[in-house]
């Protein structure tokens, strides 16, 4: 299992889950765990995913969610789970 974490923030919208659980569906990517708040028409929802049966490098599929983002009117970030302790810890 190889764990990471996608963010995604932005003014809510209908499709947004929909359009970022296709892509990973379409590219091997397991859903470990996922939550999700709007806060007065902003959305915010992070999930665990599990890369391992992934195909492409990691640089590539950081880039296509970064653009289905830009596409859908959210920033869609994607990390290695160890990459987003180390930036979260006090």
């Amino acid at each position: 299992m190889e764990r990471c974490i996608i963010t995604v923030v932005g003014k809510d919208k209908v499709g947004i889950i929909a359009n970022v659980c296709t892509y990973l569906a379409d590219n091997q990517i397991n859903i470990l765990d996922i939550s999700q708040t709007i806060v007065q028409d902003f959305f915010n929802m992070m999930m665990i995913v599990d890369v391992v049966k992934v195909d492409k490098p990691f640089e590539t599929v950081v880039s296509e969610l970064k653009k289905l983002g830009e596409d859908i009117g959210v920033n869609v970030r994607l990390q290695h789970e160890d990459i987003f302790n180390r930036m979260h810890r006090i």
